[in-house]
């Protein structure tokens, strides 16, 4: 009987405090980024291939709960419970703007576009914010029947998908009009939901089960029943053939998405995985957890052992520094590990 191979993770350290959200840019002329947000208050940029750390970004006065990159990796925007979004300026970790807010912040999304923010949290409001005029007073939508948690474009801009911390369901908005146009519904609250690269599909998860939903028609495509508390899910960008999963089991877990049927399951966190991404070019994914780690997958595993990225707290392969020269530009490490801008 042929041995099952081992996936063997790569290990980002740095974040002092759990990860909470994960996000990778699309693939640039400098390769492909990750953002991580954590409860230590300060977001990281990483090579979304090597895992090496890039740069903390140093402002928020409270845990973060999501971030995120534009289009061309250029600005990273983050979201507190310090009751602000702030956009950073990706190549010199400077703080652009703040946007403040009456409550926690929860989610964040540039629009593919580049030019609108979108936030949502505790205030039930989603806001868009216009990037040419960050200084305006931003656009608010219809407010949301809960507790914003996730948010998302879609549609070349023209729609919303948002959902709540207290009630089930994926809501749908029309930015003209700026209202509910339609509901997804989930039995239970929706803790991740992600619109594929090729914008043919919705992923969400809602806790006891993933589903993958049409993102033109809206209509319930596939959906599994999860053995455990599930809070992540992600779909493969290229061929669509695998989604993964994290949740309280501690794990993250691969399964076939035309059978459901589990392909790999992978061990190394010490607490429960709050967030999985796919990275863009479909090889590999990440996972963040509790323990304040991030992993970086293989999609096609050997069998090797765990390897450090260079971190925060360490020095960097020379190699993988030349990668990314020209993002990193500006980027200064004081005495205590962390980024200066």
């Amino acid at each position: 009987m042929e041995k099952k191979k081992v996936a063997v993770s790569k290990v980002c350290h740095g974040h002092s405090r759990p990860v909470v959200d994960l996000f990778y840019s699309p693939v640039t002329p400098d390769g492909y980024f990750l953002i991580s947000a954590s409860k230590d208050s300060n977001p990281m940029l990483r090579n979304g291939d090597t895992g090496d750390w890039i740069g903390t970004f140093e402002g928020h006065k409270g845990a973060v709960w999501s971030s995120c990159l534009d289009t061309n990796a250029l600005r990273a925007a983050s979201s507190s419970a310090d009751f602000s979004a702030k956009i950073w300026d990706a190549l010199t970790g400077n703080e652009l703007h703040s946007f403040e807010h009456k409550h926690i912040v929860r989610a964040c999304a540039f629009s593919e576009d580049t030019h609108m923010l979108l936030t949502g949290g505790m205030e039930k409001i989603l806001r868009v914010y216009d990037m040419n005029r960050p200084d305006a007073a931003p656009r608010e939508l219809d407010k949301a029947p809960g507790s914003v948690r996730t948010v998302a474009w879609l549609h070349s801009d023209q729609s919303i998908l948002s959902s709540c911390t207290d009630i089930g369901g994926v809501r749908l908005w029309d930015v003209r009009s700026g209202k509910i146009v339609q509901t997804l519904e989930t039995k239970a609250p929706v803790t991740s939901a992600e619109v594929s690269q090729d914008g043919r599909f919705i992923t969400t998860a809602d806790g006891s089960s993933v589903k993958f939903w049409d993102a033109n028609h809206f209509g319930l495509v596939k959906s599994y029943d999860m053995s455990c508390t599930v809070e992540s899910a992600s779909l493969e960008p290229k061929s669509g053939s695998k989604f993964i999963t994290g949740g309280e089991d501690m794990w993250v877990h691969v399964y076939d998405f035309f059978t459901g049927e589990e392909i790999a399951c992978n061990k190394g966190h010490h607490g429960p995985v709050h967030c999985v991404r796919f990275a863009p070019v479909g090889e590999s994914y990440a996972s963040g957890s509790e323990d304040g780690t991030i992993r970086i997958w293989p999609l096609n595993p050997a069998n090797t052992d765990d390897t450090e990225a260079p971190n925060a707290n360490g020095k960097p392969k020379a190699a993988a520094v030349n990668d990314v020269a020209r993002k990193i530009e500006g980027f200064h490490i004081s005495k205590e590990g962390q980024t200066e801008a």
